[in-house]
């Protein structure tokens, strides 16, 4: 491979300022932030934010960075590791479909830490954001297409959290070449379609693509120098030609369900035609779920921890068809033995469309059909995940949802204060809005 250093992508993240940005470029962001927001509270009920604090405090010892649902406080690295364990817990944050997996999630714990550090304003915070977005969906595409099998957000979240810090620590452009070359080569290569095969606390390798990007910032700062990385090559430096003038971040999904982006339209196929029909989960003989074959293979074993949950097709359909929904309580690890809910995954059966599935991954398209106990077919329009790039989701769609992940955690006021605290003064200080959610 042939390497030319031009610093073109170094140049965009310290040239990138806040009041430069196109005005739906900014209230995406905004966006971005309530929707991780909502991610980090309601991932800090989580069994796996558990584990994080105790690895950040045995690993990397206490300081004074406030984090998310913690009333300890730690060190740089100690902080991002934590909220890298939480991020991405329950499933519920923004997706890409270049690199089909979860950009925000990946870098949010280190880059918040920094911004918490530095006591960076909201604006400043949300640049930094915008650069880390930019670079993680653009190196993702490389990287996928060089090791030539699907990653997983953790491997793009190694870049994405050195530039993002970057940005708020005030790098050079040579800083951040050599802190960028570092990261990508030392990426975790995470293994993206065994964490819907054997869900478990691996997941999408989140925790560990930031703590492999905060070792890669400390340990350049100590005089580690990388060398190239590849978006630098011939054959991947077309990705940066738009750099300022296509915004990846515009082209994000959202989900509405903590679980598998595939199995979201399955949930809206049940709820549509159960709405319709005014059904009740007592009036049902069975459900077809006809989908394309990847999400057929995903688990439909009884969960038995939140990640066999969110990685599981039957569970949370099931969940829908009692419940006309499938929220953060549906993951909780109390209400996984839910014998209704159980009982309803037994009336499921799930088969491949050859029309669907011939329009993955491009498309993720479902149909349900239910039959009733009086013997009635009902079916249901083909569904495809809702919060999709093309639906051009709003602050307003993004704060209701907000409002519902986070219900189970904290109250109707507190969730319009921190809303009001993202979307108000821009000089505010990060610090005060995580202050006032840990309060």
């Amino acid at each position: 491979m042939n390497f030319t250093t031009d610093y073109r992508l170094e140049n965009f993240i310290v040239n990138a300022k806040w009041e430069n940005l196109p005005l739906d470029v900014k209230q995406r962001l905004k966006g971005c932030f309530i929707d991780l927001t909502g991610a980090l509270i309601a991932g800090s009920i989580s069994p796996q934010f558990k584990v994080g604090l105790k690895m950040a405090e045995r690993l990397f010892g206490l300081g004074d960075i406030a984090v998310v649902g913690s009333k300890k406080r730690f060190n740089f690295a100690g902080a991002s590791t934590a909220m890298g364990h939480s991020s991405n817990a329950y499933d519920i944050d923004d997706g890409h479909n270049l690199t089909r997996a979860h950009p925000g999630t990946s870098f949010i714990g280190a880059v918040l830490t920094s911004a918490y550090e530095k006591d960076v304003t909201l604006k400043e915070f949300l640049t930094a954001l915008l650069v880390a977005y930019e670079t993680t969906i653009r190196c993702g595409v490389a990287i996928m297409d060089y090791y030539k099998y699907a990653h997983s957000s953790g491997t793009f979240g190694a870049i994405g959290s050195v530039v993002g810090v970057g940005k708020i620590y005030g790098y050079t452009k040579e800083q951040l070449n050599n802190v960028i070359s570092v990261a990508e080569f030392n990426a975790p290569l995470v293994p993206g379609i065994r964490s819907v095969e054997y869900p478990s606390m691996n997941k999408d390798g989140v925790p560990f693509g930031v703590m492999t990007g905060v070792l890669a910032l400390i340990d350049s700062e100590c005089g580690f120098e990388g060398n190239k990385n590849l978006l630098e090559s011939d054959e991947y430096k077309h990705l940066l030609n738009d750099l300022g003038e296509k915004y990846h971040v515009l082209d994000l999904y959202f989900k509405p369900y903590p679980c598998c982006r595939w199995t979201h339209p399955a949930i809206d196929a049940v709820v549509e035609v159960m709405s319709q029909h005014n059904l009740v989960h007592s009036d049902i003989e069975k459900v077809i779920i006809k989908t394309f074959e990847r999400a057929t293979l995903l688990s439909k074993i009884q969960p038995k921890t939140p990640d066999e949950a969110q990685y599981n097709i039957a569970y949370p359909v099931a969940s829908a068809v009692v419940y006309g929904d499938f929220g953060i309580d549906r993951v909780l690890e109390e209400n996984l033995t839910d014998k209704t809910v159980l009982d309803t995954m037994k009336k499921l059966s799930f088969e491949v469309d050859a029309e669907f599935d011939k329009a993955f991954p491009l498309k993720r398209i479902c149909k349900a059909e239910i039959i009733t106990k009086d013997g009635k077919k009902l079916i249901s329009e083909p569904k495809e995940p809702r919060g999709e790039a093309h639906e051009k989701v709003s602050v307003e769609w993004l704060t209701d949802k907000f409002y519902r992940i986070t219900k189970p955690v904290i109250t109707r006021e507190k969730q319009e204060k921190i809303i009001s605290l993202i979307l108000g003064d821009e000089n505010i200080k990060i610090r005060k809005i995580v202050d006032y959610i840990n309060e």
